[in-house]
């Protein structure tokens, strides 16, 4: 069995079991950087549009040599933007925020919408261009190279509710979000659209999964209230899933959202989203059991496991406890793929890397 029909089969699009659980992870430049060293893989960089997302969408080509069962891509940034680097280390991305290298990720110190008030303002905003030089050629290169054996998402993670904040500033959109001001829901609407064009691109280059990402949840709790959702931001999401499937019927809506959100995915699946990502652990709502218990008959589930101490910090016999309860509980009669719930970051170690990924292998098999 393919990698391709084993994610199909783990995703409920063809019938019956894959031979195992299939695997994913990301990987940060350094880990990256270090396994194509020592494996003599080149590695690619595609810079997204907003920094971040550029490890979502690299290393393909290391990462299905080193046991990842699908590849993930997404728009360039275009070939006449050029970083200009400040002198105190803060530079302006294609959306003209002012960024600055974080210890672990990037940060929006200045936002380009800040005093945003009226959806004049909203109006005003010139997004990038969709078909800017260079956008899709990374992406047109992978799904030539890859499709036939590997499932390839179409990554436009940073997609509405969490551009919208990038955008505006987090603080700010949340209280004028309950203050209901003029600009938000404009916001929103344009978001969604910038994205939406992004997303056709890549489905007109051939990807089979459109991958969504926006936080709704904090460690404990929801962001918003759930009605606030449903009248500000879940038409858009339905309206772009609806773009995307007239554009191809079969593509597979995937949603990234971290944070304890069970109290919403009832709304998410309503949506058409088929599979949640990153079912982050350690948080209200989402243990395994629930999940497969409560929401096992909406979604297939990709991630689950912690990449914040156990990788890092736990034992080898914590880390396959852990990943034989996620494969035995998340992955009973299908509907699971394995994946640290976040980028494994360089606190982890090489060895540790390819420790997670011979237990996934070795307890993931269906008998």
């Amino acid at each position: 069995m393919n990698s391709r029909d084993r994610v199909l089969k783990a995703f409920k699009r063809l019938p019956g079991l894959p031979d195992r659980v299939p695997i994913q992870f990301d990987l940060c430049r350094q880990l990256s950087d270090h396994f194509g060293q020592k494996l003599g893989i080149p590695v690619h960089y595609t810079d997204n549009l907003y920094e971040d997302v550029t490890y979502r969408i690299s290393a393909n080509e290391l990462r299905v040599a080193m046991g990842s069962d699908v590849v993930i891509t997404g728009a360039s940034v275009s070939d006449d933007y050029r970083i200009v680097m400040e002198a105190d280390g803060t530079w302006l991305n294609e959306y003209k925020m002012r960024m600055r290298q974080g210890d672990i990720y990037v940060e929006v110190i200045d936002y380009p919408l800040a005093h945003a008030e009226t959806k004049a303002d909203i109006d005003a905003y010139q997004f990038p261009d969709p078909d800017a030089p260079g956008r899709y050629r990374d992406a047109e290169a992978l799904v030539k190279k890859f499709k036939n054996d590997y499932l390839v998402f179409g990554d436009i993670e940073v997609t509405v509710f969490s551009l919208a904040h990038q955008l505006v500033g987090m603080e700010k959109l949340l209280v004028d979000m309950m203050m209901e001001t003029e600009y938000v829901v404009p916001l929103f609407e344009a978001c969604a659209e910038y994205q939406t064009q992004i997303g056709l691109r890549l489905i007109e280059k051939g990807v089979d999964a459109i991958w969504f990402g926006d936080d709704f949840g904090t460690q404990t709790s929801l962001i918003m209230p759930p009605e606030t959702f449903r009248e500000q931001l879940k038409p858009f999401y339905k309206m772009m899933i609806d773009r995307f499937r007239e554009a191809k019927p079969d593509i597979i809506p995937i949603l990234h959202c971290d944070g304890a959100v069970a109290d919403l995915l009832d709304d998410i699946r309503e949506i058409g989203f088929e599979v949640f990502n990153p079912v982050q652990p350690g948080v209200p709502g989402h243990l395994p059991q629930d999940m497969k218990d409560n929401f096992g008959d909406k979604f297939a589930f990709w991630g689950a496991i912690d990449q914040q101490d156990l990788l890092p910090k736990g034992t080898d016999s914590e880390l396959e406890e852990d990943i034989i309860e996620k494969t035995s509980i998340l992955g009973k009669n299908g509907g699971y793929m394995i994946a640290p719930a976040h980028i494994i970051q360089n606190d982890v170690s090489p060895e540790r890397v390819l420790r997670f990924i011979e237990l996934c292998k070795i307890n993931g098999a269906y008998n």
